[in-house]
């Protein structure tokens, strides 16, 4: 029963931030600045581009700690870093838990499930003064896990929960496409919700290759994956031109 009930409370987290995300906010802008980026990583490597004013976009690797996790974070972040949580993490609930920003070998997935999810869409702050105030509401939103751990939602986590979707209202769009990978494939089942992710994953061009290890392992590993991302950034955004900005409406 408790957790059946953990898993309402984290749904009703994930309606609520989406039905915020449809209501119009007066201040939103009619148009956005549309950027693609391009690059490529390696497993244990980051990669990162200046989005303008400060801010930046990095991929960063996972730390494989004890499980031997495998794969990438997706990272806005001021620059030099204004520090944990970033301004992806906190606009991209739920938190402590699989999420779009997470390209790895975590919370159950295999390393084909991982890019069979694809593309993958996330909102991000392009306020430091928000940034900040998030990253204080996260102190009791992380430390809750959305209701994950916690049988109940107390009334703290409910209003910083409120808060922070209304924070969120304003939040940028974006979308990460893997366009190629190299992997390890894990040679375990796919877990139930990721069962639709593992077919997807045939169209996602990839190679399949020897484990680092040379010996097949539950979970796979992600070795290497070129990508395109696509922000819609503010209208009055100081974008690098070196990114070819083009003016168009804001994505959701």
């Amino acid at each position: 029963m408790g957790t059946n009930r953990n898993i309402r409370q984290l749904l009703l987290v994930v309606v609520a931030l989406a039905s915020l995300r449809c209501q119009a906010s007066p201040g939103t802008p009619a148009g956005c600045q549309k950027v693609v980026l391009a690059g490529e990583v390696v497993a244990g490597q980051e990669w990162k581009a200046a989005i303008g004013q400060g801010w930046v976009f990095r991929v960063l690797p996972i730390g494989p700690g004890p499980a031997g996790y495998s794969g990438w974070d997706l990272v806005v972040d001021r620059e030099p870093g204004a520090g944990f949580p970033d301004a992806l993490l906190v606009a991209t609930p739920p938190y402590n838990s699989i999420n779009e920003r997470e390209i790895g070998t975590t919370f159950g997935l295999r390393a084909q499930d991982a890019i069979g999810w694809n593309p993958r869409s996330f909102h991000f702050l392009a306020d430091p003064a928000a940034l900040r105030e998030s990253q204080r509401l996260f102190q009791v939103l992380g430390a809750a896990k959305f209701g994950i751990e916690s049988p109940v939602v107390t009334e703290q986590v409910g209003k910083a929960m409120q808060r922070q979707l209304k924070i969120n209202r304003s939040a940028a769009a974006g979308q990460f496409r893997i366009l190629d990978a190299r992997l390890a494939p894990g040679n375990s089942d796919a877990a139930s919700y990721a069962e639709n992710w593992a077919l997807a994953s045939q169209r996602t061009t990839h190679t399949n290759e020897p484990a680092t290890a040379a010996k097949p392992s539950p979970r796979g590993e992600l070795h290497w994956m070129r990508f395109s991302i696509t922000l819609w950034l503010p209208d009055e955004w100081k974008t690098p031109k070196a990114l070819n900005p083009a003016r168009v409406a804001c994505s959701e």
